[in-house]
């Protein structure tokens, strides 16, 4: 099968991430059907698209005419085993609990036709270990988009143990047609790009509180108005749900061991429900709003610290042949709206001025977050120290 060939898409699953999946497959020009466990959830989908497509002839984004045009290619249905027989590609949205995700899988095998193909939108489990569930492990991927899907122009592709070349260059080209910048995962890693920098991000702020050698506003006012973030850490910690953050925290410390050590910082707050603005408390109080943060606080902590963190976790996804410095600046950029990537900033910085940054903390806390990357050292060893040498993580003309 070619990209081409896909006619037929079937999303499972219509929460923010499920409808606005179905939204830009519609969009493209795919017959989309949409399921979920009842006729009511998925009427309140199709609304949420209908307002959306709305907004976006408004903004003169599509024409007022598309909105029905591509309302029409979507259908819904409570009933996975009428729909599952006719899809090209099946893309899933549920809950990211790995035995539901291997169960409706090993499912989806028994229901779709030999050719079709099965992507799951996790943002963090095993593509391999989801594919196990079937018989058709060379045609399972990952297909990860950023909420919202309709908005957030990126998407990680990643590939499982089993996927095959021919799998990955449809998803791949599928994606693109959706009108997504594709990022490649070449192997199955927990966290994938941005989340496993990110991951690395929160840590370092979470740990700083924690020992209260920083607050919440001085951080997040740093990160803000030096380094240029949309959001600050906790306000994106927040933003994404603490529950949700706690669960992948968990993934990543399973995965990555000591390197990954979660902060027990937020467990009060999960411990009260509290689980950022979707429940209205969080680290900050969003009853009345979006937190405003100081600007007379940034500057009392150091950036370069989240900085050299992110740096080293860009240089470990090299090290294991995961992605490329391209792939991991451009994934930042657009899924997280950093204003540079982690290997464009450290060859801003300079790769020896970030070795020796890791080298400091690594030395004062003796935590495993800290440690140097062998590639940063390999190449600082080396003079690839970044811009002023004429190569780093990237190559420049001097």
């Amino acid at each position: 099968m070619k990209v081409e060939d896909v006619r037929n898409i079937v999303v499972i699953g219509s929460g923010t991430m499920g409808h606005g999946i179905a939204q830009i497959a519609a969009t493209a020009g795919y017959n989309v059907v949409m399921v979920d466990v009842s006729d009511e959830i998925l009427a309140k989908a199709i609304e949420k698209i209908k307002w959306s497509l709305e907004k976006f002839a408004e903004k003169r984004r599509i024409k007022p005419e598309d909105v029905s045009l591509i309302l029409s290619r979507i259908k819904t249905t409570t009933r996975l085993e009428e729909v599952a027989g006719s899809a090209d590609v099946v893309i899933e949205a549920i809950p990211e609990k790995i035995e539901l995700k291997k169960e409706l899988f090993a499912r989806l095998d028994q229901l779709a036709p030999k050719h079709t193909i099965l992507a799951t939108n996790t943002s963090s489990l095993s593509i391999t270990e989801i594919s196990k569930s079937t018989s058709r492990p060379d045609k399972i991927a990952g297909m990860h988009f950023f909420n919202p899907p309709q908005l957030m122009p990126l998407c990680e592709v990643i590939k499982g143990q089993f996927t095959s070349d021919e799998t990955m260059n449809i998803i791949t080209e599928l994606a693109k047609k959706m009108g997504k910048t594709v990022v490649t995962c070449r192997k199955d890693v927990r966290g994938f790009i941005v989340n496993r920098v990110l991951g690395a991000v929160f840590n370092e702020a979470f740990w700083t509180v924690y020992r209260k050698e920083s607050t919440i506003e001085e951080i997040d006012a740093s990160v803000k108005y030096k380094a240029g973030f949309p959001m600050g850490i906790f306000e994106l910690a927040d933003y994404v749900g603490l529950d949700v953050l706690a669960s992948v925290a968990k993934v990543m410390y399973e995965a990555y061991g000591e390197r990954m050590k979660p902060c027990p910082l937020a467990e009060p707050l999960l411990n009260e429900g509290k689980l950022g603005q979707k429940t209205g408390q969080g680290f900050y109080d969003w009853l009345s709003g979006r937190p405003r943060i100081k600007f007379t606080l940034a500057g009392k902590y150091d950036i370069n610290r989240v900085y050299a963190v992110a740096i080293n976790e860009a240089a470990w996804l090299i090290h294991e042949d995961v992605t490329d410095p391209v792939d991991i600046d451009t994934g930042m950029k657009l899924g997280t709206g950093w204003p540079s990537g982690p290997c464009e900033l450290g060859d801003r910085l300079g790769l020896d001025v970030v070795l020796g940054k890791l080298r400091d903390m690594y030395s004062k806390y003796g935590e495993e977050m800290y440690k140097p990357c062998p590639l940063l050292e390999d190449y600082v060893s080396k003079g690839r120290l970044g811009k002023k040498t004429g190569q780093g993580f990237h190559i420049y003309n001097r």
